[in-house]
């Protein structure tokens, strides 16, 4: 009897470190359990040069931050959805990252309009959504669990106005792209018109497909205007600088930060010449004063940028980057949980990014203001900042 009583007491302990044994073991897979973000960007599509460097830009730092041993011991899955910059697609996109993948998070999408179309999606499903595209329309009011990354364009447009005050031109002539970003553009440009007492002395739009502005531009010459403001995402707007040099518009002429990126220029070629417009610190980071809190940052990623994708660095990149550091931030401090994301983000503030200094509130869900543009030019094909 002695025998088998303990014969049972062995297999009683044998049974218990086995079920101890793979208890301990679950436990560490689920601690180890990948944090999902999912990322909607147009990687293909008539707003590539904004998604694909997106795209590459979040996803060299979901591998930076996995060679490091991830978040808090949790790999970082990024999950890429490509909108090619159409709503529906990004509708679709979206709902299959939180319903399918069950997302924590999403950053982007790249465009204004993709980004409306979301919202309600965001609000509904209680997910934090950071989005990489520009329109004050996207966060004012401001809606309890969307966020953005880029200036604002009604700060965009401030920052045009006041150089133009400076240099005493108060009549200016717009040309915009009907997208979502163009429409807003625009709505900001007409609103703070009668802030600055500018008078607007023409207002043309084009389609995102329209590959001439000649008509346009024409009515825009004979309004003597003392500058011309071009507000679009699409390839058209460099079209626009070849169409106007081609009639012999010689007036200054201003971009949105929308032309962050090298490539516009290039497609305009030599027409780009003297264009000016705003945008972040990240298209001149050598010039910055030596203890200005952004220069390290911006010229760690732009190294890294160039050095992993041989192409030069631009906003829209650095708009993921800022979108993806936020997540990381938040996922570091309290885990994925989408409420506590929200909250974390909401109150962030100090936060160096590569458009600026965030500081996120209740109030405020962009969390920056006109400050973080400078005013740049293009010059023997480059991006150089204007002596002011």
């Amino acid at each position: 009897m002695k025998r088998i009583c303990i014969g049972m007491t062995a297999l009683v302990l044998t049974a218990m470190l086995v079920v101890t044994g793979c208890k301990k073991e679950k436990e560490e897979e689920l601690a180890l359990a990948p944090y999902k973000v999912g990322a909607v960007f147009a990687v293909t599509g008539p707003a590539s040069w904004l998604g694909e460097p997106e795209k590459n830009t979040a996803e060299m730092i979901a591998k930076q931050i996995n060679d490091a041993g991830g978040i808090n011991g949790h790999p970082l899955e990024l999950i890429v959805e490509d909108t090619t910059g159409e709503e529906t697609a990004t509708v679709n996109a979206m709902k299959k990252l939180v319903d399918k993948d069950g997302v924590c998070a999403v950053i982007g999408p790249s465009r204004s309009g993709t980004s409306m179309a979301i919202i309600n999606i965001a609000e509904d499903k209680k997910v934090p959504l950071v989005s990489c595209a520009a329109a004050a329309a996207i966060v004012v009011p401001v809606k309890k669990w969307v966020f953005k990354v880029p200036q604002m364009d009604s700060d965009c447009v401030r920052r045009i106005y006041d150089y133009m005050k400076e240099k005493g031109w108060t009549k200016a002539a717009i040309i915009t792209g009907t997208t979502g970003f163009g429409a807003a553009g625009r709505d900001q440009l007409i609103k703070l018109a009668k802030e600055y007492n500018m008078e607007i002395v023409a207002d043309e739009t084009y389609g995102p497909k329209d590959t001439d502005m000649t008509v346009q531009l024409t009515k825009i010459k004979a309004a003597n205007a003392q500058a011309l403001i071009n507000w679009s995402i699409v390839p058209g707007q460099s079209t626009v600088i070849k169409n106007a040099r081609q009639l012999g518009l010689t007036i200054p002429l201003f971009q949105s930060h929308g032309f962050g990126n090298i490539e516009y220029v290039k497609a305009a070629g030599a027409a780009a010449e003297g264009v000016l417009f705003p945008a972040g610190a990240l298209l001149g980071p050598e010039g910055l004063p030596d203890d200005d809190p952004q220069k390290k940052l911006l010229l760690q990623y732009k190294n890294d940028y160039e050095t992993k994708y041989s192409d030069a660095v631009s906003t829209f990149g650095g708009h993921a980057y800022d979108a993806l550091t936020l997540v990381v931030k938040a996922l570091k401090a309290v885990g994925d949980d989408r409420a506590k994301i929200r909250d974390h983000i909401e109150n962030t503030t100090g936060f160096v990014g590569t458009a600026g200094v965030f500081n996120y509130s209740p109030q405020d869900h962009c969390g920056l203001d006109k400050t973080a543009f400078v005013m740049y030019t293009v010059k023997a094909g480059k991006f150089v900042p204007v002596e002011e």
